[in-house]
């Protein structure tokens, strides 16, 4: 009797149970590949179906699908929060790499390089070196004649100028350059290792205020070669190899060469 209920076909009565696969009857479905991004990119990369804008990072929210996922996503701010997305520590310690070349700054960038780091250091920089360039040459002038010492306003402007645009186009320039002769560098990785090159400029701005000329001299020198080090060293681990020597000692001289305008126009 049990066994005559028990054979009773029960897929056409409602809310009925469907039976187990057994795992010989289970069919393998077709591997799903999740988007992803690489914080390398920049732009970031298109979605997985070739169309619209894939912002790095996680998946956006529901209200934010539509914007991120076309064209306007290249004007979200939203769509670049990822690379913002930093520790302190994670940021102390590049800071730390930028001053002593040595340490494989490149590598700790690989993975996850961020633009936080070389914005606050390049708005920094304006602000140290609009104010100290002023008090610099107020020392200077307060053993001849103080009256003629003015506050210059125009420091300001120099400054912003020159650091945000140095910070942005020359590591494009080389960037394109770099393409044109075969590597295949990132420009948003180039983005982080010029601004995080600026650093030793800042405390070294503190040091400029020694009113003795030839001190200045040498802590521009010594800041100025310290940062082309630094760029060179990491640029040949970019490169992968490839023999692009000429530009890596262009990038280094025109560092150098950003030093030698600092002490110029704001250390005179």
């Amino acid at each position: 009797m049990d066994e005559g209920y028990a054979n009773l076909p029960t897929s056409h009565l409602l809310g009925s149970v469907p039976a187990v696969l057994t795992p010989d009857e289970r069919k393998p479905g077709a591997p799903v590949e999740a988007a992803t991004s690489r914080l390398q990119q920049f732009p970031p990369a298109p979605g997985a179906n070739g169309g619209g804008y894939q912002p790095p990072g996680p998946p956006p929210l529901d209200g934010d699908v539509e914007t991120q996922t076309s064209w306007k996503g290249y004007f979200n701010v939203a769509s670049y929060a990822p690379y913002f997305n930093v520790d302190t520590d994670v940021v102390v310690d590049r800071l730390v790499s930028s001053i002593y070349p040595m340490d494989g700054f490149v590598r700790k960038i690989d993975a996850n390089p961020d633009m936080y780091g070389p914005l606050w250091i390049t708005t920094t920089l304006i602000f140290m070196l609009a104010a100290f360039g002023n008090f610099a040459t107020y020392l200077m002038q307060r053993k001849t004649d103080l009256n003629i010492w003015n506050f210059d306003v125009g420091y300001f402007n120099w400054a912003a100028s020159v650091m945000y645009g140095y910070a942005i186009m020359v590591p494009a320039a080389f960037f394109f350059l770099f393409q044109y002769f075969g590597s295949r560098p990132s420009l948003v990785r180039f983005w982080c290792m010029w601004g995080y090159s600026l650093f030793v400029f800042i405390p070294a701005s503190i040091l400029l205020l020694i009113p003795v000329e030839f001190l200045r001299w040498l802590i521009i020198a010594g800041a100025g070669g310290a940062s082309s080090w630094f760029i060179a060293l990491n640029l040949k681990e970019c490169t992968e190899g490839a023999d692009l020597m000429p530009l890596i000692a262009s990038a280094s001289v025109l560092q150098f060469a950003l030093a030698l305008f600092i002490k110029v126009y704001f250390f005179a």
